[in-house]
């Protein structure tokens, strides 16, 4: 049986509030959710007031590049120090958390539990145990580097996944008894979620299935290139870990190096094909910001597209092909489409623009995936054009904010789950935001916490 740390794990001292804390205050979702929805994170706020909240140690990425960045980075440090002062957090023995989270009408299992930096490599061609599934935007890591840089404290919302099908994992913890340590519901539409905490003597069984994932890994593919873990969520957030733990393993010792909490990020495990993890797709929203019109944003992008796809264009709401006549009125029957009419050798995605329809197609393209065509054209546009692009879960979101004639949204299906391990073991990380588990009130949200000091 391998020991966790030859498996890029390590058992940790899990951080909860203390007990009598409202959990439904204290829980909030991802830091990277509801971006271009400011009125979310003033309703959180609302909600919280002056409970204790993960609210107060977490900067929403709204807020990033705006006047109260600053000031709110600040502020998140203050409250870390005064939860640690106050007595507000308190540390569980060694252990880890079975997590089982029910929302929108789905119910998945995690396990909290500590990675190791140094099995998990972003760059391309990675070989690692951990191993990203989008490509990693280093300019995305600085912002984030400044608040994890010095901070006693982290709290993920990282979720990382095995590749189990047969269940023998994380599952068989739900059938033993463990120590319940919250359950809660979580606040705006998050559902509901139980913690049961497993101390590190009870974990024998999780270590030799673990174990025997890795020695199937070593057979596929070859000692010191084993494939354990993928990134599921939070792939950023793991890398900024990563370059603080590079800035800081500089001024260690190589023996104060093998223990330093820097070395080690807390995050969730999930299994891929556990029945309530769902991958929904990422669509994407364009803003003129006053530089383009939605309909101008369109246009520019078939463009691009022409570039490396000459045969890229735009359909009205009705498309004719050999199949007949497709209706594209409205946005599902839009969404409809580009699950079930795609041909072979030819994409279709739905476009809305000033409350417009409209298909953009892309017969015989390069790129394997819809979101790999599109989204290099997006990004040059963005770089070009000084347009603003965002990430949106939802389809109604996007047709709200597409209404307006300086915004443009793009409709993208989803991806088969079942292909991920196999994707990134072939070809590496996928195309930026290819997929997302669940909508934006699914996403994890920030609980358990970890000290980062010695």
């Amino acid at each position: 049986m391998h020991a966790f740390s030859e498996m890029g794990l390590r058992i940790p001292r899990i951080q909860l509030p203390k007990e009598g804390t409202d959990y439904e205050k204290w829980a909030v979702v991802a830091c990277d959710q509801y971006t271009s929805e400011p009125a979310y994170w003033e309703e959180a706020d609302r909600i919280v007031g002056t409970s204790p909240s993960t609210l107060r140690m977490i900067l929403p990425e709204y807020y990033l590049g705006k006047p109260q960045e600053e000031e709110l980075t600040k502020q998140i440090r203050s409250h870390m120090k005064q939860y640690e002062e106050t007595g507000v957090l308190r540390t569980l023995p060694e252990g880890c958390m079975l997590v089982k989270r029910t929302a929108a009408g789905r119910t998945r299992l995690g396990l909290v539990i500590a990675v190791d930096l140094e099995a998990y490599d972003y760059t391309k061609g990675s070989t690692s145990l951990i191993r990203a599934t989008e490509r990693t935007i280093t300019e995305r890591i600085p912002p984030r580097l400044r608040i994890r840089r010095g901070a006693p404290i982290e709290l993920p919302h990282i979720i990382i996944l095995i590749d189990d099908p047969d269940k023998t994992v994380i599952e068989p913890l739900a059938k033993k008894k463990g120590t319940v340590a919250y359950d809660t519901d979580l606040m705006l539409d998050g559902g509901h979620i139980t913690g049961t905490f497993f101390p590190k003597e009870e974990l024998g069984g999780v270590q030799e299935a673990f174990s025997r994932l890795y020695d199937k890994s070593t057979e596929r593919f070859g000692k010191g290139k084993e494939f354990l873990m993928a990134m599921g969520d939070g792939n950023h957030s793991l890398a900024t870990a990563k370059a603080a733990w590079e800035e800081i393993k500089q001024t260690l010792t190589a023996q104060e190096r093998e223990n330093h909490p820097a070395r080690y990020a807390l995050c969730e495990l999930e299994n891929v094909h556990d029945d309530g993890i769902v991958f929904e797709p990422i669509h994407r929203v364009l803003f003129g910001e006053g530089k383009l019109t939605g309909e101008e944003i369109v246009r520019k992008t078939v463009e691009i597209l022409k570039k490396q796809n000459p045969d890229a264009y735009l359909v009205e709401e009705s498309d004719e092909d050999e199949a007949g006549t497709v209706s594209l009125a409205g946005r599902e029957a839009a969404q409809r489409m580009t699950q079930t009419r795609r041909k072979a050798d030819s994409y279709r995605i739905p476009v809305i623009y000033g409350g417009t329809h409209r298909v953009l197609v892309i017969d015989h393209p390069i790129s394997g995936l819809e979101v790999g065509a599109l989204q290099t054209a997006l990004d040059e546009l963005v770089r070009t054009e000084g347009v603003r692009i965002d990430y949106i879960h939802g389809e109604q979101t996007v047709s709200e904010l597409a209404s307006t004639m300086e915004n443009a949204g793009f409709l993208l299906p989803s991806m088969d789950k079942h292909r991920l391990f196999p994707a990134v073991a072939a070809d590496g990380a996928l195309p930026r935001k290819t997929f997302s588990m669940g909508h934006a009130n699914e996403k994890r949200y920030y609980m358990e916490g970890r000290s980062l000091l010695m």
